[in-house]
């Protein structure tokens, strides 16, 4: 680490506005923690007062949108945080996944067409929306293979999505009194797998340090009995994805890694603006309504995420042990108020955004590869 790094304060930043108490103190408790990894001092969360002039490195909770918002943070690239910067807002979203179903779709400024070319044989089969006149005639083509799945860009851990399983079904969708604002904003309509394993592979590179992963996502209830993100196991390697594929691996995770590698890829192609510290992919893998296999990467995540905690104990591992090869870490949220499991690291313990009461907490196993 430079000695300009060293001099950074290391700050949590929430980006949203109202954002639950969860999302906040998760952001501030893995900042303290990193800052802690690094042998840097701990800000707190940010203050544009308190912070002004001081050299940062910052854990912002979303992606940073546009070159006014990185210019107020002080963000000039990839080593001033732990996350991501786009041009748009829609090119941090599942939106980029597809293309629009024809020229005259409507697309949002910035849209490239490139993007979707270069993922076609990566993704599943799906296209994405931004006006209610061009909902139905996108699902029309995709409802002809079997079931779809209505995904609004903007939503995460699984929560607002739906499946319709034929036209009558979109089209009571489409009747709904937000079904404009909801299109108007994007939705991604991708054909519906079951049986599905749904892998994480990525990549950070935070100071000095750079690793890799690759591992699989978890669901859970919460509060409400609804399906929602519960946590992920990753085997995680120093250095790059030549150093993991080097290990023994199943050719289900290396075909999900090699997707991964060629999403990222054409993120930097096809949007020069981009840039990120942390780029995490999920990638889905079970049946179409053929029963047919299918594998594909459903979206990006280059901002803090359900998976970081496990990260930041798999950096800590890799910073005790230097020579160490590969570590396994699991990232665990449960709505189920209980004990801390033995040896476990807990990330934050209180009230959820649609629950009582939410458990985050970290595990660290030895790689026996």
């Amino acid at each position: 680490m430079t000695p300009t790094q060293r001099k950074k304060l290391v700050v949590a930043h929430s980006t949203r506005v109202g954002a639950p108490t969860h999302e906040i103190e998760t952001n501030r408790a893995l900042a303290r923690w990193l800052a802690q990894i690094l042998g840097l001092e701990f800000g707190g969360s940010y203050d544009p007062d308190l912070h002004a002039g001081r050299a940062l490195y910052l854990l912002p909770t979303q992606t940073l949108i546009g070159p006014d918002q990185a210019q107020a943070l002080s963000v000039r690239g990839p080593e001033d945080l732990w996350g991501g910067y786009v041009d748009h807002d829609f090119i941090c979203t599942k939106a980029i996944t597809h293309g629009v179903i024809g020229p005259q779709a409507k697309a949002p400024e910035g849209w490239s067409t490139l993007f979707c070319e270069r993922v076609r044989d990566v993704v599943l089969d799906g296209l994405s929306v931004f006006a209610l006149e061009d909902a139905r005639p996108a699902a029309t083509r995709l409802l002809y293979s079997g079931p779809i799945r209505l995904k609004p860009v903007h939503a995460c851990a699984g929560r607002g999505q739906e499946v319709i399983h034929s036209l009558d079904e979109l089209d009571a969708v489409l009747a709904r009194p937000d079904a404009a604002t909801l299109f108007n904003e994007g939705v991604v309509l991708e054909q519906d797998l079951k049986d599905v394993v749904t892998h994480s592979v990525g990549q950070s590179f935070i100071g000095a340090h750079v690793f890799s992963y690759c591992g699989e996502q978890y669901l859970t209830e919460d509060g409400q009995g609804a399906e929602v993100y519960g946590g992920s196991s990753l085997l995680v390697v120093p250095g790059g994805y030549a150093d993991l594929l080097k290990l023994e691996l199943p050719d289900d995770i290396r075909e999900a890694i090699g997707q991964a590698q060629v999403f990222d890829s054409a993120a930097d192609e096809a949007y020069p603006g981009f840039y990120a510290s942390r780029r995490n992919y999920d990638i889905a893998q079970g049946l179409d309504s053929d029963g047919q296999r299918r594998s594909g990467v459903l979206e990006q995540s280059w901002r803090m995420g359900g998976a970081s905690s496990a990260e930041v104990a798999a950096l800590q591992s890799f910073v005790n042990d230097p020579g160490l090869k590969a570590i396994r870490v699991s990232s665990v949220e449960t709505y189920q108020d209980q004990a801390l499991p033995a040896d476990a690291i807990e990330v934050y313990r209180g009230p959820a955004e649609s629950s009582d009461f939410l458990l985050k907490y970290v595990t660290v196993e030895s790689y026996d590869g």
